[in-house]
């Protein structure tokens, strides 16, 4: 080996080289349209592995997050309209209880009314012989 040679002058040259090569590409559209690609290719990969995956589990009869989804918004669905069922069926009941009220209270009244006319009778039976003594 010569005494010439200087492992710091090639590791500074290397260095200087290499750094103008990333320099030029960078400065171009390279970085760019290679990471445009990259991630075309990963979307395409994850299609087909969604694709792939949807067709296994359907393939081995498992529900996928969109049939759970599907059938979740059709229980909340149902479970809306057994509300409103509910709602109507108190309200009726709710109306048919104040009909059944009323009538009640208007028979009631009537029988109070035939209690006090019997009453008056009565008293006015009771009255009459006092007046006659």
């Amino acid at each position: 080996m010569s005494q010439d040679f200087n492992f710091y002058d090639v590791w500074k040259d290397l260095y200087s080289q290499s750094s103008k090569f990333f320099d030029e590409k960078i400065s171009q559209d390279f970085p760019s349209q290679g990471m445009g690609q990259v991630l075309e290719m990963n979307l395409q990969f994850k299609k087909m592995i969604d694709e792939s995956t949807l067709k296994y589990l359907e393939f081995i009869n498992v529900p996928s997050r969109n049939d759970i989804a599907d059938i979740s918004s059709l229980i909340v669905n149902v479970d809306a309209k057994v509300d409103d069922l509910e709602e109507k069926l108190e309200e009726k009941f709710d109306n048919q209880d104040q009909e059944s009220l009323k009538t009640e209270l208007s028979n009631l009244k009537k029988d109070m009314k035939n209690l006090d006319n019997k009453l008056n009778q009565i008293l006015t039976l009771l009255k009459v012989p006092e007046t006659k003594k």
